[in-house]
């Protein structure tokens, strides 16, 4: 599981390699704080529209830039670990950015993947991907499942 972990660097010469194969790379990013089975759901259909998965994951400065205070709930090692174990992942790294802009320039997917609730034209990195051939996506969330929500409600029972 930790092989799947990659430093940006050492990622963007793999996922290269994978490309010069015809293999087609699928990227999304989040904080991934709680992981429930609305991510699982997300990481499974992302998956679907290529060969190769990778989750862009924000660290833990950049989900409390994000996100606020007292978050992230899960250390950024964790919740890369976590996501690691899914067999729908591919590959994680981390970026310590507010957005993921610049890794995606770096990685150069062929196919990026937002939640329902991002329009096409507001999802970062997107006119780079269209730019450079590729497609971006967005996959409704299923309802009633949310991080915030799931924190919001452990705190009610408290």
């Amino acid at each position: 599981m930790v092989s799947k972990i990659k430093a940006a660097n050492i990622l963007a010469g793999t996922l290269a390699a994978l490309k010069s194969k015809g293999k087609k790379i699928v990227f999304t990013n989040g904080c991934f704080d709680i992981l429930h089975v609305g991510h699982v759901d997300y990481l499974s259909k992302a998956r679907r529209l290529g060969d190769v998965l990778v989750i862009g994951l924000n660290t833990d400065s950049s989900v409390r830039k994000v996100k606020g205070k007292g978050r992230p709930i899960n250390k950024e090692s964790d919740r890369a670990k976590v996501l690691a174990a899914l067999s729908s992942v591919d590959y994680v790294t981390l970026f310590s950015e507010s957005t993921p802009e610049k890794l995606i320039m770096r990685l150069k997917p062929d196919v990026l993947v937002k939640g329902g609730d991002w329009k096409i034209r507001d999802i970062v990195g997107g006119d780079f991907v269209i730019k450079n051939g590729g497609k971006v996506k967005n996959i409704p969330y299923l309802k009633g499942y949310s991080t915030t929500s799931i924190i919001e409600r452990s705190a009610c029972r408290c």
